[in-house]
């Protein structure tokens, strides 16, 4: 971790402000919650910072409604001064618990809705504040990337226009495609992996994993997936496989074509513990497909771990897939909306991603380097030997 006293001679940019919108009112709780504690528990030598007015809260998050119409248009409002801030913002586009009222009737909000009112509180900032990041864990529109016919890039469109209104840094979670940063290639674009916190979940929930070639292994899903779980493989030491799956291209079904089989490559899994590692799982199909099919080749216990838990569908399939044997855990982050349902479930563990997003917070508002962040390889392996040693508490 990036101590605050390891920050100590770096000014703040700017006085800090962070702005939940509802989407994430409970990720913005939890991060405003670290920092408060860091920052108030800064030693007294640090002279700099404690004469910061402003530096030392208890609550640095602002107050940002949206009242609206009957007719279901609305406004975005901050209830603070602004002016001078370094504001971020925390947005979760792919929060369905929302609801609004639309002439008398209830309608939950989708992606676009979120979307917009985003740009309606950097709309009601009006460019008073020093400098806006937006923390977007699920990129809006992220699988519409690029185009393939006569079709929108919807994604790039929309970073596009969050620059255009004076957005300076764009924050998300396992792009489905990192190069769409190239609609934007003069502002700062980070797409993070949460490759620490999904490591130390599956240590923590799952003592008895064995983190060894002997018996574990990581399988990726399909191609797309290929560089994250070869990120994994290398950093545990472990061999890896993959999915690839055959479509058939004469044919479109809900707007993509069917997979006809799935291929796999790689050396004997019979009795060994299968990581699948994923960016998303929306539906559930793909990763029971390919879970079923690890089951066919004689794998042990089958654990997955996707950066975000759409569950798109329902969670009746996986509770079958579960009492089958075919899933043993299923890790998601609570980057995106977690129901109380999905909670609830024996097999369902969610990795914690609060206190790293805190910490992106902290060490940009000190304008300081996120690559240690970024990159957190001797991290994971600090924390393997620890555990290892049992010396970690």
């Amino acid at each position: 971790m990036i101590k605050i006293d390891e920050k100590s001679n770096q000014l703040p940019l700017g006085d800090l402000g962070i702005i939940a919108l509802k989407s994430s009112e409970n990720l913005g709780h939890d991060v405003n919650q670290f920092i408060s504690k860091w920052r108030n528990n800064v030693q007294k030598r640090n002279i700099s910072l404690l004469s910061e007015a402003g530096y030392r809260k208890e609550n640095y998050l602002l107050d940002a409604e949206f009242p609206r119409f009957g007719t279901g248009e609305a406004k975005g409002t901050v209830k603070q001064s602004v002016r001078g801030k370094d504001i971020f913002i925390l947005v979760d586009v792919s929060n369905h618990s929302i609801t609004y009222s639309m002439c008398e009737k209830e309608n939950r909000m989708s992606p676009d809705d979120h979307f917009q009112d985003l740009k309606r509180i950097i709309a009601a900032i009006g460019g008073k504040a020093k400098r806006i990041t937006v923390i977007m864990p699920f990129l809006y529109e992220g699988r519409q990337h690029k185009r393939s016919s006569r079709e929108s890039l919807d994604c790039a469109l929309a970073l596009q226009e969050l620059v255009q209104m004076g957005v300076e840094n764009i924050i998300t979670f396992d792009a489905h495609d990192p190069r769409v940063q190239n609609a934007i290639p003069l502002k700062s674009f980070e797409s993070v992996w949460p490759t620490y916190q999904f490591i130390k979940a599956l240590v923590n929930k799952i003592p008895d994993l064995v983190l060894d070639s002997a018996h574990t292994m990581i399988v990726s899903p399909d191609e797309g997936a290929m560089s994250r779980s070869v990120y994994y493989a290398n950093i545990l030491g472990i061999d890896m496989g993959m999915f690839y799956k055959r479509r058939d291209y004469s044919i479109i079904v809900d707007g993509s074509n069917p997979i006809v089989a799935h291929e796999f490559l790689g050396s004997n899994i019979e009795g060994k513990d299968v990581i699948v590692i994923d960016d998303m799982i929306a539906s559930g199909g793909s990763i029971l497909d390919t879970a079923k099919e690890l089951k066919k080749r004689n794998a042990g216990r089958i654990i997955v771990c996707a950066t975000f838990g759409l569950f798109t569908s329902g969670l009746e399939k996986f509770d079958n897939a579960y009492e089958q044997g075919i899933i043993y855990r299923i890790i998601t982050t609570n980057l995106a909306y977690q129901s109380n349902e999905i909670l609830s479930k024996p097999y369902y563990v969610s990795a914690d991603m609060s206190k790293f997003i805190a910490l992106l917070i902290d060490t940009l508002n000190h304008n300081s380097s996120l690559s240690e962040l970024m990159k957190p390889d001797k991290k994971i392996q600090e924390f393997l030997r620890n555990k290892k040693s049992g010396s970690l508490l």
